[in-house]
Protein backbone atom coordinates (compact mmCIF):
# COMPACT_ATOMS: atom_id res chain seq x y z
CA UNK A 1 0.00 0.00 0.00
CA UNK A 2 2.54 2.36 0.99
CA UNK A 3 4.38 2.39 -2.89
CA UNK A 4 0.73 3.26 -3.93
CA UNK A 5 0.26 7.01 -4.16
CA UNK A 6 -3.03 7.95 -2.20
CA UNK A 7 -5.57 9.08 -5.29
CA UNK A 8 -5.09 5.08 -5.96
CA UNK A 9 -5.15 3.94 -2.34
CA UNK A 10 -8.66 5.71 -2.56
CA UNK A 11 -9.44 4.11 -5.90
CA UNK A 12 -8.64 0.75 -5.16
CA UNK A 13 -10.43 0.85 -1.83
CA UNK A 14 -13.57 1.39 -3.42
CA UNK A 15 -13.10 -1.15 -6.68
CA UNK A 16 -12.44 -3.71 -3.29
CA UNK A 17 -15.70 -2.85 -1.68
CA UNK A 18 -17.45 -4.22 -4.82
CA UNK A 19 -16.03 -7.71 -4.54
CA UNK A 20 -17.28 -9.48 -1.81
CA UNK A 21 -14.52 -12.10 -2.40
CA UNK A 22 -11.52 -9.66 -2.65
CA UNK A 23 -12.72 -8.35 0.47
CA UNK A 24 -12.67 -11.46 2.50
CA UNK A 25 -9.54 -12.59 1.02
CA UNK A 26 -8.18 -8.89 2.52
CA UNK A 27 -9.81 -9.13 5.94
CA UNK A 28 -7.78 -12.06 6.14
CA UNK A 29 -4.72 -10.27 6.22
CA UNK A 30 -2.42 -10.26 9.22
CA UNK A 31 -2.97 -7.59 11.58
CA UNK A 32 0.29 -5.49 10.64
CA UNK A 33 -1.58 -5.23 6.49
CA UNK A 34 -3.64 -3.11 8.28
CA UNK A 35 -4.28 0.56 7.21
CA UNK A 36 -2.60 3.16 9.40
CA UNK A 37 -5.33 5.74 8.72
CA UNK A 38 -7.71 6.57 11.80
CA UNK A 39 -11.37 6.16 11.27
CA UNK A 40 -11.59 2.84 9.22
CA UNK A 41 -8.56 3.79 7.30
CA UNK A 42 -9.17 2.63 3.88
CA UNK A 43 -12.22 0.55 4.75
CA UNK A 44 -15.16 2.47 2.88
CA UNK A 45 -17.67 -0.09 5.37
CA UNK A 46 -20.63 -1.03 2.54
CA UNK A 47 -21.89 -4.33 3.50
CA UNK A 48 -21.52 -7.75 1.33
CA UNK A 49 -24.45 -9.13 1.99
CA UNK A 50 -26.89 -6.64 2.57
CA UNK A 51 -27.03 -6.64 6.15
CA UNK A 52 -25.89 -3.01 6.73
CA UNK A 53 -24.76 -2.02 9.81
CA UNK A 54 -26.74 -0.19 12.82
CA UNK A 55 -27.64 -0.01 16.53
CA UNK A 56 -30.40 -0.74 18.35
CA UNK A 57 -33.38 1.31 18.29
CA UNK A 58 -34.28 3.06 20.94
CA UNK A 59 -38.19 2.97 20.00
CA UNK A 60 -40.21 1.61 17.25
CA UNK A 61 -40.89 5.42 15.92
CA UNK A 62 -39.13 8.11 15.64
CA UNK A 63 -40.90 11.78 15.50
CA UNK A 64 -39.11 14.24 13.13
CA UNK A 65 -39.55 17.82 12.78
CA UNK A 66 -38.31 19.86 9.93
CA UNK A 67 -37.99 23.47 10.46
CA UNK A 68 -38.13 25.82 7.79
CA UNK A 69 -36.55 29.12 9.14
CA UNK A 70 -35.71 32.23 7.91
CA UNK A 71 -31.84 33.22 6.93
CA UNK A 72 -30.04 36.37 8.25
CA UNK A 73 -26.46 37.26 7.50
CA UNK A 74 -24.88 38.59 10.45
CA UNK A 75 -22.61 41.73 10.55
CA UNK A 76 -19.17 41.16 10.02
CA UNK A 77 -17.51 45.26 10.32
CA UNK A 78 -16.88 44.94 13.84
CA UNK A 79 -16.34 42.53 17.04
CA UNK A 80 -19.30 43.97 18.67
CA UNK A 81 -21.53 43.82 15.76
CA UNK A 82 -20.87 40.33 14.79
CA UNK A 83 -21.13 39.04 18.05
CA UNK A 84 -24.65 41.21 18.61
CA UNK A 85 -25.93 39.83 15.00
CA UNK A 86 -24.62 36.09 15.66
CA UNK A 87 -25.96 36.24 19.37
CA UNK A 88 -29.62 37.20 17.35
CA UNK A 89 -29.80 34.69 15.03
CA UNK A 90 -28.46 31.95 17.88
CA UNK A 91 -30.99 33.35 20.20
CA UNK A 92 -33.52 33.03 17.55
CA UNK A 93 -32.90 29.05 16.74
CA UNK A 94 -33.17 28.39 20.29
CA UNK A 95 -36.32 30.26 20.57
CA UNK A 96 -37.89 27.85 17.59
CA UNK A 97 -36.10 24.70 19.46
CA UNK A 98 -38.29 25.21 22.27
CA UNK A 99 -41.47 26.86 19.98
CA UNK A 100 -41.17 23.14 17.74
CA UNK A 101 -41.43 20.88 21.22
CA UNK A 102 -44.07 23.29 22.67
CA UNK A 103 -46.64 22.60 19.96
CA UNK A 104 -47.71 19.12 18.31
CA UNK A 105 -46.02 16.70 20.35
CA UNK A 106 -42.48 15.88 21.42
CA UNK A 107 -40.04 15.36 18.32
CA UNK A 108 -37.14 13.09 18.57
CA UNK A 109 -35.13 14.43 15.99
CA UNK A 110 -35.35 18.36 14.65
CA UNK A 111 -33.91 19.79 11.72
CA UNK A 112 -32.79 22.99 10.39
CA UNK A 113 -31.21 24.21 7.72
CA UNK A 114 -27.29 25.14 6.36
CA UNK A 115 -27.22 28.55 7.99
CA UNK A 116 -29.50 29.24 10.69
CA UNK A 117 -26.31 30.75 13.28
CA UNK A 118 -24.61 32.78 10.88
CA UNK A 119 -26.41 33.36 7.44
CA UNK A 120 -25.17 33.84 4.45
CA UNK A 121 -24.05 37.34 2.23
CA UNK A 122 -23.62 36.64 -1.27
CA UNK A 123 -20.69 39.77 -0.40
CA UNK A 124 -18.69 37.80 1.96
CA UNK A 125 -15.12 37.16 0.92
CA UNK A 126 -12.77 34.54 2.78
CA UNK A 127 -12.24 36.89 5.20
CA UNK A 128 -15.71 37.73 6.28
CA UNK A 129 -17.12 34.32 5.98
CA UNK A 130 -14.42 33.12 8.22
CA UNK A 131 -15.55 36.19 10.96
CA UNK A 132 -19.04 34.78 10.87
CA UNK A 133 -18.36 31.66 10.85
CA UNK A 134 -18.63 29.29 14.19
CA UNK A 135 -16.08 26.67 15.63
CA UNK A 136 -17.38 23.12 16.27
CA UNK A 137 -17.53 22.59 19.39
CA UNK A 138 -18.12 25.81 20.76
CA UNK A 139 -20.63 27.97 22.38
CA UNK A 140 -22.70 28.07 19.98
CA UNK A 141 -22.85 23.88 19.61
CA UNK A 142 -22.84 23.75 23.42
CA UNK A 143 -25.88 26.20 23.40
CA UNK A 144 -28.11 24.07 20.96
CA UNK A 145 -26.53 21.08 23.15
CA UNK A 146 -28.02 22.67 26.00
CA UNK A 147 -31.57 22.86 24.20
CA UNK A 148 -31.16 18.98 23.08
CA UNK A 149 -30.71 18.19 26.80
CA UNK A 150 -33.50 19.96 27.93
CA UNK A 151 -36.08 18.46 25.51
CA UNK A 152 -34.19 14.74 25.12
CA UNK A 153 -33.99 15.00 21.46
CA UNK A 154 -31.25 15.23 18.43
CA UNK A 155 -30.63 18.49 16.74
CA UNK A 156 -29.78 18.82 13.36
CA UNK A 157 -27.89 21.63 11.64
CA UNK A 158 -25.81 23.42 9.37
CA UNK A 159 -23.51 26.44 9.36
CA UNK A 160 -20.19 28.01 8.21
CA UNK A 161 -17.21 26.67 10.54
CA UNK A 162 -13.47 27.16 11.36
CA UNK A 163 -11.43 24.52 12.04
CA UNK A 164 -7.53 24.93 13.69
CA UNK A 165 -6.75 21.21 11.46
CA UNK A 166 -7.53 23.35 8.43
CA UNK A 167 -6.47 27.32 8.91
CA UNK A 168 -8.14 29.47 6.78
CA UNK A 169 -10.26 26.98 5.12
CA UNK A 170 -14.33 27.70 5.08
CA UNK A 171 -15.98 24.56 5.98
CA UNK A 172 -19.33 24.02 5.67
CA UNK A 173 -20.78 21.33 8.36
CA UNK A 174 -23.59 19.90 9.11
CA UNK A 175 -23.68 19.17 12.96
CA UNK A 176 -26.02 16.33 14.71
CA UNK A 177 -26.06 16.98 18.51
CA UNK A 178 -27.45 14.23 20.62
CA UNK A 179 -29.88 14.14 23.35
CA UNK A 180 -26.85 14.44 25.87
CA UNK A 181 -25.86 17.53 24.69
CA UNK A 182 -22.91 16.07 22.78
CA UNK A 183 -21.54 16.74 19.60
CA UNK A 184 -22.62 13.04 17.92
CA UNK A 185 -21.22 14.02 14.71
CA UNK A 186 -19.86 16.65 12.19
CA UNK A 187 -20.51 16.19 8.33
CA UNK A 188 -18.68 18.31 5.75
CA UNK A 189 -20.14 19.19 2.93
CA UNK A 190 -18.81 16.42 0.13
CA UNK A 191 -19.19 18.48 -2.89
CA UNK A 192 -19.58 22.27 -4.61
CA UNK A 193 -20.92 22.38 -8.26
CA UNK A 194 -18.38 24.03 -10.21
CA UNK A 195 -19.08 25.92 -13.66
CA UNK A 196 -22.62 26.13 -13.46
CA UNK A 197 -23.21 29.64 -11.99
CA UNK A 198 -22.01 31.74 -14.87
CA UNK A 199 -19.54 34.35 -15.46
CA UNK A 200 -17.15 35.43 -12.87
CA UNK A 201 -18.91 33.68 -9.54
CA UNK A 202 -17.86 29.88 -8.11
CA UNK A 203 -18.14 28.96 -4.66
CA UNK A 204 -14.94 29.04 -2.54
CA UNK A 205 -16.13 27.25 0.58
CA UNK A 206 -13.91 24.00 1.38
CA UNK A 207 -15.60 20.38 0.59
CA UNK A 208 -14.10 16.81 1.11
CA UNK A 209 -13.70 17.02 -2.66
CA UNK A 210 -11.92 20.02 -2.59
CA UNK A 211 -8.78 18.40 -0.40
CA UNK A 212 -10.00 14.86 -0.78
CA UNK A 213 -6.51 13.71 -0.44
CA UNK A 214 -5.68 14.87 2.98
CA UNK A 215 -8.80 14.73 3.97
CA UNK A 216 -9.01 11.25 3.92
CA UNK A 217 -5.48 10.64 5.22
CA UNK A 218 -7.11 12.66 8.72
CA UNK A 219 -10.18 10.72 8.78
CA UNK A 220 -10.58 7.67 6.82
CA UNK A 221 -12.45 6.47 3.80
CA UNK A 222 -15.36 5.65 5.95
CA UNK A 223 -16.03 8.89 6.64
CA UNK A 224 -16.04 10.85 3.00
CA UNK A 225 -19.54 9.50 3.01
CA UNK A 226 -20.69 9.49 6.98
CA UNK A 227 -23.57 7.05 7.69
CA UNK A 228 -24.27 8.13 11.86
CA UNK A 229 -25.79 5.34 13.42
CA UNK A 230 -27.63 6.30 16.24
CA UNK A 231 -30.85 4.56 18.09
CA UNK A 232 -33.17 6.62 16.10
CA UNK A 233 -32.26 4.98 12.80
CA UNK A 234 -28.55 5.85 10.62
CA UNK A 235 -28.66 9.25 9.95
CA UNK A 236 -27.13 11.02 6.30
CA UNK A 237 -27.20 14.26 5.73
CA UNK A 238 -26.27 16.91 2.80
CA UNK A 239 -26.27 20.06 0.93
CA UNK A 240 -25.75 18.55 -2.00
CA UNK A 241 -28.39 19.01 -4.35
CA UNK A 242 -29.05 16.97 -7.92
CA UNK A 243 -26.24 14.44 -7.82
CA UNK A 244 -28.19 11.03 -7.49
CA UNK A 245 -25.02 8.62 -7.24
CA UNK A 246 -23.86 10.80 -4.33
CA UNK A 247 -27.09 9.60 -2.24
CA UNK A 248 -27.16 6.02 -3.82
CA UNK A 249 -23.64 5.57 -2.52
CA UNK A 250 -24.92 6.77 1.18
CA UNK A 251 -27.74 3.99 1.03
CA UNK A 252 -25.37 1.50 -0.16
CA UNK A 253 -24.01 2.39 3.21
CA UNK A 254 -26.86 2.00 4.76
CA UNK A 255 -28.32 5.23 5.26
CA UNK A 256 -31.81 5.15 6.32
CA UNK A 257 -32.78 8.91 7.13
CA UNK A 258 -31.70 11.25 4.66
CA UNK A 259 -31.35 14.49 6.38
CA UNK A 260 -31.13 17.29 3.24
CA UNK A 261 -30.61 21.02 3.59
CA UNK A 262 -31.28 23.83 0.91
CA UNK A 263 -30.96 27.57 0.88
CA UNK A 264 -32.50 29.78 -1.91
CA UNK A 265 -35.06 26.71 -3.31
CA UNK A 266 -33.92 23.18 -4.36
CA UNK A 267 -35.86 20.59 -6.81
CA UNK A 268 -38.66 18.43 -5.25
CA UNK A 269 -38.16 15.63 -7.68
CA UNK A 270 -34.37 15.28 -6.66
CA UNK A 271 -35.55 14.81 -3.30
CA UNK A 272 -38.51 12.55 -3.80
CA UNK A 273 -36.26 10.85 -6.15
CA UNK A 274 -33.52 10.31 -3.56
CA UNK A 275 -36.45 8.01 -1.37
CA UNK A 276 -37.79 6.40 -5.00
CA UNK A 277 -34.75 5.13 -6.00
CA UNK A 278 -33.09 4.04 -2.54
CA UNK A 279 -36.30 3.13 -0.44
CA UNK A 280 -35.02 5.29 2.30
CA UNK A 281 -36.70 8.34 4.09
CA UNK A 282 -35.65 11.68 3.00
CA UNK A 283 -36.33 15.46 4.41
CA UNK A 284 -35.59 18.42 2.70
CA UNK A 285 -35.14 21.92 4.69
CA UNK A 286 -34.89 25.09 2.90
CA UNK A 287 -35.11 28.26 4.34
CA UNK A 288 -38.50 30.63 5.01
CA UNK A 289 -39.14 34.40 3.82
CA UNK A 290 -36.36 35.98 5.72
CA UNK A 291 -37.18 39.74 5.96
CA UNK A 292 -33.77 41.98 7.14
CA UNK A 293 -31.74 39.63 5.55
CA UNK A 294 -28.96 41.97 4.10
CA UNK A 295 -28.48 41.84 0.62
CA UNK A 296 -31.75 40.42 -0.12
CA UNK A 297 -35.70 40.44 -0.77
CA UNK A 298 -37.65 38.87 2.11
CA UNK A 299 -38.52 36.13 -0.33
CA UNK A 300 -36.40 36.04 -3.58
CA UNK A 301 -38.33 32.97 -5.29
CA UNK A 302 -36.83 30.38 -3.46
CA UNK A 303 -38.48 30.01 0.10
CA UNK A 304 -40.31 27.20 1.52
CA UNK A 305 -41.32 23.96 0.08
CA UNK A 306 -39.63 22.19 3.28
CA UNK A 307 -40.86 18.35 3.07
CA UNK A 308 -40.54 14.64 4.00
CA UNK A 309 -40.57 12.09 1.70
CA UNK A 310 -41.41 8.34 2.91
CA UNK A 311 -39.47 5.10 1.14
CA UNK A 312 -41.71 4.95 -2.00
CA UNK A 313 -41.22 8.25 -3.16
CA UNK A 314 -44.44 9.19 -1.15
CA UNK A 315 -44.56 12.92 0.22
CA UNK A 316 -45.66 12.19 3.88
CA UNK A 317 -45.20 15.83 5.36
CA UNK A 318 -44.74 19.41 3.19
CA UNK A 319 -44.86 22.52 4.55
CA UNK A 320 -48.25 24.96 4.98
CA UNK A 321 -46.41 28.28 4.03
CA UNK A 322 -43.62 29.71 3.13
CA UNK A 323 -42.69 31.52 6.55
CA UNK A 324 -41.31 29.96 9.34
CA UNK A 325 -43.19 26.66 10.05
CA UNK A 326 -42.08 23.09 10.75
CA UNK A 327 -42.97 20.12 8.96
CA UNK A 328 -43.88 16.72 11.45
CA UNK A 329 -43.54 13.06 10.43
CA UNK A 330 -44.18 9.91 12.05
CA UNK A 331 -41.25 7.54 11.47
CA UNK A 332 -42.35 3.40 11.93
CA UNK A 333 -38.60 2.99 11.58
CA UNK A 334 -38.39 -0.71 13.17
CA UNK A 335 -41.62 -2.31 10.93
CA UNK A 336 -38.83 0.00 8.00
CA UNK A 337 -35.81 -1.65 8.88
CA UNK A 338 -37.64 -4.91 8.62
CA UNK A 339 -37.80 -4.96 4.92
CA UNK A 340 -34.96 -2.51 4.10
CA UNK A 341 -32.09 -3.63 2.58
CA UNK A 342 -29.52 -1.42 0.59
CA UNK A 343 -30.08 -0.78 -2.58
CA UNK A 344 -29.97 -3.62 -5.59
CA UNK A 345 -27.75 -2.79 -8.31
CA UNK A 346 -26.34 -4.44 -10.50
CA UNK A 347 -22.67 -2.91 -10.43
CA UNK A 348 -20.92 -4.68 -12.63
CA UNK A 349 -23.05 -3.39 -15.76
CA UNK A 350 -21.93 -0.20 -14.83
CA UNK A 351 -18.68 0.09 -13.77
CA UNK A 352 -16.74 -0.08 -16.47
CA UNK A 353 -18.34 3.27 -17.33
CA UNK A 354 -18.06 4.79 -13.77
CA UNK A 355 -14.13 3.39 -14.04
CA UNK A 356 -13.63 5.41 -17.20
CA UNK A 357 -15.40 8.66 -16.48
CA UNK A 358 -13.37 11.84 -15.54
CA UNK A 359 -14.63 14.52 -13.59
CA UNK A 360 -14.93 17.91 -15.18
CA UNK A 361 -12.63 19.15 -12.76
CA UNK A 362 -9.70 16.95 -10.31
CA UNK A 363 -10.37 16.64 -6.57
CA UNK A 364 -7.70 18.82 -4.53
CA UNK A 365 -7.74 21.89 -5.99
CA UNK A 366 -7.95 23.47 -2.44
CA UNK A 367 -5.17 21.93 -1.26
CA UNK A 368 -2.77 24.64 -2.77
CA UNK A 369 -4.38 27.61 -2.78
CA UNK A 370 -7.75 29.33 -1.12
CA UNK A 371 -9.58 31.52 -3.12
CA UNK A 372 -10.51 35.24 -1.77
CA UNK A 373 -14.28 35.14 -2.76
CA UNK A 374 -16.26 34.39 -5.74
CA UNK A 375 -14.58 36.06 -8.30
CA UNK A 376 -11.15 34.87 -6.96
CA UNK A 377 -12.46 31.51 -7.20
CA UNK A 378 -13.76 31.89 -10.64
CA UNK A 379 -10.24 32.97 -11.83
CA UNK A 380 -8.53 30.37 -10.41
CA UNK A 381 -10.78 27.31 -11.60
CA UNK A 382 -11.34 29.02 -15.11
CA UNK A 383 -8.42 26.49 -16.43
CA UNK A 384 -8.68 23.60 -13.89
CA UNK A 385 -11.49 21.79 -16.27
CA UNK A 386 -9.78 19.15 -17.90
CA UNK A 387 -13.04 18.60 -20.10
CA UNK A 388 -12.95 19.85 -24.25
CA UNK A 389 -14.47 23.04 -24.02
Amino acid sequence: MSEMDRRRLFEAAIALSAFGAVAATASAQPAEQASPLPDRGLDPNVPFDGAYEKVELAKPVVRLGVVQSRVRGVETGTTRELNRTRGENLAHLLELIDGAQAWGGTKDILFFHEFPITGYRATWGRTDTLRAAIEIPGEETEAVGRKAREHGCYIVFGSYARDPDWPDHVLSITTIIGPDGEIVDKHWKARNIKGVFGPGFELFTTTIYDVLDRYIEMYGLDHVMPVTRTPLGNIVTSSVQREPELFRAFAMKGGELFLRTATGGFTPLDIQATSLYNSVYTAIVNNAVSPGNPGFLPDNGGAGGSAIYGPGGDMIGEANSEHETIVTANIPMASFRQRHRIPYVHMDLYRPIFDAYRNRFPPNLFDDYLPTDVRDAARFLADKGVWAR
